[in-house]
C-alpha cells in the first residue's frame, strides 16, 4: 500500500504538470513542487486529519469557538462582531485561500502576473471596464457606515493572520504548481469581489447587438424577431390591482439610435445560463403551517464551490447559510426569525455611448457643444517574465472607454464609453450585513435600500409566516427603449435619473399563498416604469407557478422534489408538433429508432432518458440552420431566443429566414425541421458509435472542473439530470451551485442545503468534494443553527481560538 501511494502521487504530480503546461504554456518548478518537506505531498492530508483544538492567534480580542459538524461545517462562536468576522477571514482563508485571491487576480485584471503575456488581453479587458475602478467605489461605500467597515476590517485582518501564519510548505497545492506565493488580504480586495460578482451576473453588451440587428432587419422583423417581451405570463409580481405611488417623471432625451453598424469587439458577456430559482410558500399552503423558502443559484460549477457554508453567532446575530469566500456575512441563509434567497434579475445595468473626440489623444470629447476634458487613468498591469504594461484609459461623462487604437486597433472605428451601475458608490456589504441581523419584514426591506448591484430578486420568509418577494437594484427610470440601443453620448441629457427605492418591484403576502422568481418577466403590464433587458426565462418559471399552484400541505421534502424537477416543458410544448411532421412511411433505421424513442418519452430529462438527448441534439442541430443569417455577419449579433422560435415555427412556418441560404432549394420551417432530424438521427449513430451510450446523463456528461481547469483535479461525468430551461438547472458545467431549503418553523428553523463540492480547497483532502454526489442524487446536508457550541450535533472537532500574547 505504501508503494502505491508513493506512485500514485508522482503520476498525478506529473499529470498536474502537463496539464498546466497545456493551460498556461508553462510546468511548475518541479525540483520545489516534488520536494518531500515542502512540496506538494504536504497537501495530501490523511484520511483523519481534522482541524487543530486550539490555535494562538495574534489579532484575536477574545477566545472564539469553532465547531465543525459532521458535514465539515464551521459554526462561529464569537464575544463581539470583530472576533466574528475576524474568525470567519481566518476560517475561510484556511479552508479556501487560492480561491480567495484567484478570484481578485482575475476581477482586478492580473492574471497576467501569474500565467505571463496570454493574459494580457483579459487584464486590459478588466481594467478598461472599469473593475479596480468600481471596488475602489465599493470601498467608498463601506466606508460609510462604521459596522460593515468594521466587518470588512476584521474581516482582512483574519485572512492575513491566517497568511502570515504559513511556512512555504504549508502553502495550498495550486500556490506551488504556479510557484507563487500569498499576499496580504485588504478591504478593496473585497470590494473586487462584489464586483467580479456584478460582471459575472449583470455586465451586457445586448444595446450593441442590438443596434446592428435593427439596421439589419429593420424595425418591423426587428420586433418580431427580438420582442421587448415575449409574453407577460407568470412575471415575478402580478399586481393586477396596480400600485400605490405616483412615478417619477421619465424623461425622453434628445438622441437617437446610431445609424452605423458597429463591428467593433464587444467584452464577453456572462454565461446566458445564469440565472436561479426562489420561492416561499406561506401558512395557508404548508403541511406545518410555517413559511418555507427554497432557493437554487444556477451558475459555473467549479471546485472549489463559489459557495462556502458557514454559522456566524456573537451577541446580536445567529445566520446560517452560504457565504462568498472574500466577503464576510452570509450571502443566501437564514437565522432564528426569516430566511431569504436571491434570483438574478436580468435588468439592464450597462448602457453604451458613442464618445466624439476632438483627436487621437482622447484628451477632449464634445459634450453638450463643448470641448471637454477627459479623466485619463494608467493602469499598471504587470507581466510575469516581461516589463509591465502602462495602459492609459479615459473617463468621460458617462464612464471608461474600452477600446480605442491603443487596445484592439484591428478593430477600432469608433470609441464607445460604458456607464455601468457597478462604478457607482454602493453598500451592498451592509444590506447583507443588516439582513442577516433582520427580524421580520420591515428589517429586510430596511436592509435590501442599501442594495445596489447586481440586481437580484429577494424571496422572503418569516418565522411569524410572512412571505414576500422584492426586485432589487438601482434601475434606471428610463423612456420607451431608452438604453435597448447604442446613443451618441454628446449630452450630458443622456445622464441616468433613478427609480425610486419604494418604487421598485415587490409585494407581500399575496393571495395565491407563494411568491416566487425564475429569472422571467418581473411584473406586469401594469408597472408604469419601461424595463428593458435581454431575455427573460420562459419555461422553469411557468413549470415552478404551475407546480405551487397545485401543491398543498407543502413540506421541505415536497419543495426538495421540485428543486430537482427534470420535467422539460420546452419540450412538452413543442415536440408533439415537431412529430407531427415526420412521415414514418420511409425512415431509416436510423430514424425510426429515434422516432420511436421520442414518441415513447415523457418528458422527463432524467439521468436514463434517452428522449432527453434526441431532443436536446435535435433542438441543437435545427437552431444554427434556422438561423444562419445571423452567423454569416461581420459583426456582434444575437440570434432569437428558443421560445420565439418555437413560436415563429409554430405560427409563421413560411417566415423567410426559415430558408437555409447555403442551399439552393427552397426551404420553410416544416422542411428544416424534418432535414433537422434525419441530420440528428445519423449523429446520434456516430455518437453512440464513439461513446456507447446515449443515455442523458451520460450524453450531457456533466462536471465540476478546478479553478485552474486542471482536468486531474475535477469531477467528471456526473450522474445527474435536469438542463438549462428545466426547474433542475443543471447542464455541462452549470447549475445549481448552492441548494436551501428552510421552513421558519417558530420554535427552531428546519433547514437543508448542499452544494456540487466540499467545504475544502485542497484537492488532497476527503471534503474536497464529498457533497457531489449528494447533490447528484439530490440529497441534502441537515443545516444547523445552534446559539451556543454545546448545542452542535454530529461535531467532528471542537476548535479553540486564543488571543495570542
Amino acid at each position: 500500500m505504501k508503494y502505491f501511494k508513493i506512485v500514485f502521487f508522482l503520476l498525478f504530480s506529473i499529470g498536474l504538470a502537463y496539464a498546466l503546461n497545456t493551460q498556461f504554456g508553462s510546468v511548475p518548478a518541479l525540483g520545489k513542487f516534488l520536494n518531500p518537506k515542502s512540496g506538494f505531498w504536504k497537501n495530501a492530508e490523511p484520511i483523519s486529519s481534522l482541524p487543530e483544538a486550539s490555535l494562538e492567534i495574534p489579532g484575536l480580542q477574545e477566545t472564539v469557538t469553532v465547531v465543525y459538524d459532521s458535514g465539515f461545517v464551521p459554526h462561529i462562536f464569537a464575544a463581539n462582531n470583530y472576533d466574528l468576522y475576524f474568525a470567519q477571514g481566518y476560517v475561510t482563508a484556511t479552508h479556501r485561500l487560492f480561491q480567495l485571491e484567484m478570484q481578485t487576480y482575475a476581477a482586478a485584471g492580473r492574471l497576467s502576473e501569474i500565467v505571463g503575456p496570454s493574459a494580457l488581453d483579459f487584464d486590459r479587458t478588466a481594467r478598461r471596464k472599469g473593475m479596480i475602478y468600481a471596488a475602489e467605489q465599493a470601498v467608498n461605500g463601506m466606508k460609510q457606515d462604521p459596522r460593515i467597515f468594521e466587518a470588512v476590517t476584521a474581516y482582512a485582518d483574519g485572512i492575513n493572520a491566517y497568511i502570515n501564519s504559513l511556512e512555504e510548505g504549508d502553502y495550498p497545492l495550486e500556490y506551488k504548481l504556479l510557484g507563487l506565493k500569498p499576499e496580504p488580504w485588504t478591504i478593496l480586495k473585497s470590494g473586487l469581489l462584489l464586483k467580479y460578482m456584478a460582471n459575472d451576473l449583470n455586465f451586457r453588451s445586448d444595446d450593441i447587438r442590438d443596434t446592428n440587428l435593427l439596421k439589419l432587419l429593420g424595425r418591423e422583423t426587428f420586433d418580431l424577431l427580438f420582442p421587448d417581451i415575449e409574453t407577460y405570463t407568470d412575471p415575478i409580481v402580478e399586481n393586477i390591482d396596480g400600485w400605490e405611488f405616483e412615478p417619477i417623471p421619465v424623461k425622453e432625451t434628445n438622441s437617437t439610435a446610431l445609424n452605423d453598424f458597429v463591428t467593433n469587439p464587444i467584452v464577453e458577456d456572462p454565461n446566458p445560463l445564469n440565472g436561479s430559482n426562489n420561492w416561499a410558500v406561506g401558512p395557508a399552503k404548508s403541511a406545518s403551517g410555517n413559511a418555507i423558502l427554497s432557493n437554487d443559484p444556477h451558475l459555473g460549477l467549479n471546485l472549489p464551490s463559489l459557495w462556502f457554508m458557514m454559522h456566524l453567532n456573537s451577541p446580536d446575530i445567529n445566520v446560517m447559510g452560504a457565504t462568498l469566500p472574500g466577503s464576510p456575512n452570509v450571502i443566501i441563509g437564514y437565522n432564528d426569525s426569516i430566511a431569504w434567497g436571491v434570483t438574478n434579475a436580468q435588468r439592464g445595468l450597462v448602457d453604451w455611448y458613442k464618445i466624439t473626440f476632438k483627436d487621437d489623444s482622447y484628451e477632449e470629447y464634445s459634450l453638450d457643444g463643448e470641448w471637454v476634458k477627459s479623466e485619463p487613468r494608467i493602469e499598471e498591469i504587470k507581466v510575469k517574465g516581461e516589463n509591465a504594461l502602462y495602459d492609459t484609459v479615459y473617463y468621460t461623462y458617462f464612464g471608461p472607454v474600452m477600446y480605442d487604437k491603443n487596445f484592439r486597433p484591428d478593430l477600432q472605428q469608433s470609441t464607445y464609453a460604458l456607464r455601468w451601475i457597478a462604478h457607482d458608490p454602493s453598500e451592498e456589504a451592509l444590506a447583507f450585513y443588516l439582513l442577516n441581523r433582520a427580524e421580520n419584514h420591515a428589517d429586510y426591506m430596511m436592509a435590501l435600500d442599501n442594495y445596489v448591484s447586481p440586481a437580484q430578486n429577494f424571496a422572503f420568509a418569516s418565522a411569524s409566516g410572512d412571505i414576500a418577494m422584492r426586485v432589487q437594484g438601482k434601475f434606471r427610470a428610463r423612456a420607451f427603449e431608452e438604453g435597448k440601443f447604442l446613443r451618441e453620448g454628446r449630452y450630458r441629457s443622456q445622464s441616468w435619473e433613478f427609480i425610486p427605492n419604494e418604487q421598485n418591484v415587490m409585494y407581500k403576502n399575496p393571495e395565491r399563498g407563494f411568491v416566487a422568481s425564475a429569472n422571467q418577466h418581473p411584473v406586469d403590464s401594469t408597472y408604469p416604469y419601461y424595463i428593458q433587458a435581454t431575455s427573460y426565462e420562459m419555461y422553469r418559471n411557468r413549470r415552478i407557478n404551475s407546480r405551487l399552484r397545485e401543491m398543498s400541505d407543502i413540506t421541505p421534502n415536497d419543495l426538495k422534489a421540485l428543486q430537482n424537477d427534470n420535467y422539460n416543458l420546452q419540450a412538452a410544448e413543442n415536440l408533439p408538433y415537431f412529430l407531427s411532421l415526420i412521415d414514418q412511411s420511409n425512415l431509416s433505421d436510423a430514424e425510426k429508432t429515434a422516432f420511436d424513442i421520442l414518441t415513447s418519452w415523457n418528458f422527463h430529462n432524467d439521468i436514463d432518458s434517452k428522449g432527453a438527448s434526441y431532443f436536446e441534439l435535435w433542438f441543437d442541430t435545427l437552431y444554427p440552420l434556422l438561423w444562419d443569417e445571423f452567423s454569416n455577419q461581420d459583426m456582434p449579433l444575437s440570434r432569437p431566443s428558443r421560445y420565439t422560435t418555437y413560436k415563429l415555427l409554430k405560427e409563421q412556418p413560411d417566415l423567410a429566414f426559415f430558408d437555409n441560404k447555403a442551399t439552393s432549394e427552397k426551404e420553410n420551417g416544416p422542411s428544416m425541421i424534418r432535414k433537422s432530424f434525419s441530420l440528428m438521427a445519423e449523429d446520434m449513430v456516430a455518437w453512440k458509435s464513439e461513446r456507447g451510450d446515449e443515455d442523458w446523463a451520460a450524453y450531457k456528461g456533466t462536471y465540476v472542473q478546478h479553478l485552474l481547469r486542471l482536468k486531474p483535479l475535477g469531477v467528471y461525468n456526473i450522474p445527474v439530470g435536469g438542463n438549462h430551461q428545466i426547474v433542475n438547472a443543471t447542464s455541462e458545467n452549470h447549475g445549481p451551485s448552492w441548494r436551501m431549503v428552510v421552513e421558519m418553523d417558530k420554535n427552531e428553523p428546519k433547514a437543508y442545503g448542499i452544494y456540487p463540492g466540499g467545504q475544502s480547497g485542497n484537492p488532497g483532502s476527503r471534503f474536497y468534494d464529498n457533497y457531489v454526489a449528494e447533490w447528484a442524487s439530490g440529497n441534502y446536508l441537515e443545516l444547523q443553527l445552534p446559539h451556543v457550541p454545546g448545542q452542535t450535533k454530529d461535531v467532528l472537532v471542537s476548535q479553540t481560538l486564543k488571543p495570542a500574547n
